[in-house]
């Protein structure tokens, strides 16, 4: 290849989002990002909302930004997982998306368990048990506002909700329908078992695509509007955890990974899923990703833990960079205080220093007062938690793995990954930073043929970025101080 290729990767994380120029020489790949934005959900009388409208404009001017410096060959999109807008027959949006963080779906997990067992419901979807998930926002909205769902004709999830606007093409992308826990894992369809135990409508559900399929082109009028040339659109890996997944620098076909952003996503990728009774006990999910294979992983809560401190900090007027939090992180004392990172209390935003104490406090442990002690608590409470998921899934695969790839946004803490390389005993290879970003090019780029398949787009990643080594320094320590964390969780 001797021509330069130009394809445009928009990544939607839960508090903001980017456009990116990927630019591949038939070697490397360079990325520009020339717009970033504000995700920020709004609360509308009780309910938390995703501005989609707003995030629509944001693509408009992250597109007009792109071409500034030269056409663009295709445009991909991956966003978080589980939340989706419903369109009428007209293909008109009926609302605006419900935030996963929204309240509506508490006790729908009980209520579905009335109709179909846990047990059922694990060995279809092979997906983690939680609130947030796709059906259960389902099941609040046939209980509590049974009338949408009625007027609905097409349920689209975010990153297809977005493809569509650019396209008019109403798809689901294979990455993304495998987050909702109606997806039949095995088969790859939507289970009629599931949706007809909790009475919900499957003509809504729209077919499922391979991830990486070529959809349509940029919607003509669309074009016009923006003064642009003509695009493809590309359905990427559409959750975030998948196009990440395709970024990941290996040259194993079997390896460990731990994304790492507001969520932490640690596991593995496998040719078919793995559903039997230990993934169960240990609530591991199963997800869709490129060439139809199974990302066996762990969710856990991660940096968000961290961002919804600054934001209370910031709301008291203290205003702290990360790199500052770190540092003042690591010279506060080691292993004072643990929290559980999936605790209950820390799912929904608010003052999150003082839910950690009030942790603290109900769990008879020294109570974290500082900035900086709160930070570690966080660092050193997540580096025991991926140490636990880590075994859970060894345990479930019976297999050990020697390394932990590091990827995304918190590997920019050192102090998290040596906590990290520490805490579960296994060299850490940090990067790439911007993995999620990384992988929606490449799978652009398989999608068109530029890149043969996913080895060849792995080795031009690493290629491409720098890779950190950490190895374990005090694992002994950890080791021991890893059986007063789960001691103190376990309460």
């Amino acid at each position: 290849m001797t021509e330069e290729k130009r394809v445009l990767a928009f990544d939607f994380g839960a508090s903001s989002g980017r456009a990116v120029v990927g630019t591949f020489d038939g070697r490397t790949i360079h990325m520009e990002e020339v717009h970033r934005f504000a995700n920020d959900p709004v609360m509308v009388r009780g309910t938390m909302y995703w501005d989609v409208l707003r995030l629509l404009h944001e693509i408009k001017q992250g597109m007009t930004k792109a071409h500034l410096s030269g056409p663009i060959a295709s445009i991909g999109i991956d966003t978080w997982g589980v939340d989706f807008g419903l369109l009428d027959k007209r293909g008109n949006l009926l609302e605006n998306p419900v935030h996963y963080r929204d309240q509506r779906t508490a006790g729908m997990v009980e209520k579905a368990f009335l109709h179909i067992s846990r047990e059922e419901l694990y060995e279809i979807t092979g997906n983690q048990i939680m609130p947030i998930n796709t059906l259960f926002q389902m099941l609040s909205l046939k209980e509590q506002r049974p009338e949408i769902l009625e007027r609905a004709e097409t349920l689209l999830f975010m990153p297809d909700l977005l493809n569509y606007f650019l396209s008019g093409v109403c798809r689901a992308e294979y990455s993304i329908a495998s987050t909702s826990q109606m997806l039949d894992a095995r088969q790859k369809c939507w289970s009629k078992q599931i949706l007809e135990s909790l009475a919900l409508p499957d003509h809504i559900l729209p077919e499922i695509i391979p991830t990486g399929t070529r959809i349509g082109m940029l919607d003509t009028a669309l074009c016009k509007e923006l003064g642009l040339g003509p695009a493809e659109v590309i359905a990427v890996a559409g959750h975030d955890t998948q196009s990440a997944m395709a970024a990941v620098p290996t040259e194993q076909q079997e390896f460990l990974f731990l994304s790492c952003g507001t969520w932490s996503l640690l596991g593995t990728e496998l040719a078919e899923p793995v559903i039997n009774e230990a993934s169960e006990r240990a609530n591991i999910t199963n997800e869709g990703g490129y060439g139809g294979k199974a990302s066996f992983l762990k969710n856990i809560i991660g940096l968000w833990l961290i961002q919804e401190c600054r934001r209370q900090w910031m709301r008291e007027g203290h205003e702290y960079s990360f790199g500052e939090l770190e540092q003042m992180a690591r010279v506060a004392e080691p292993f004072q205080s643990f929290i559980h990172p999936d605790a209950p209390e820390f799912v929904p935003s608010g003052n999150m220093p003082e839910r950690i104490r009030d942790y603290c406090r109900r769990t008879s442990q020294p109570v974290p007062e500082s900035i900086g002690a709160i930070v570690r608590c966080i660092d050193e409470s997540l580096a025991m938690r991926y140490h636990q998921a880590a075994m859970e899934l060894e345990r479930c695969l019976d297999r050990t793995y020697s390394c932990l790839h590091m990827i995304g946004g918190g590997i920019q803490s050192r102090l998290l990954c040596q906590m990290t390389a520490d805490a579960c005993g296994k060299k850490i290879l940090a990067g790439p930073v911007e993995a999620t970003v990384l992988g929606n090019i490449v799978l652009q780029l398989l999608s068109a043929g530029d890149i043969r398949n996913l080895r060849d787009a792995r080795r031009i990643i690493r290629d491409s970025e720098s890779i950190q080594t950490y190895q374990p320094k005090e694992s002994e320590r950890w080791q021991e101080e890893y059986q007063r964390w789960e001691a103190v969780t376990s309460c």
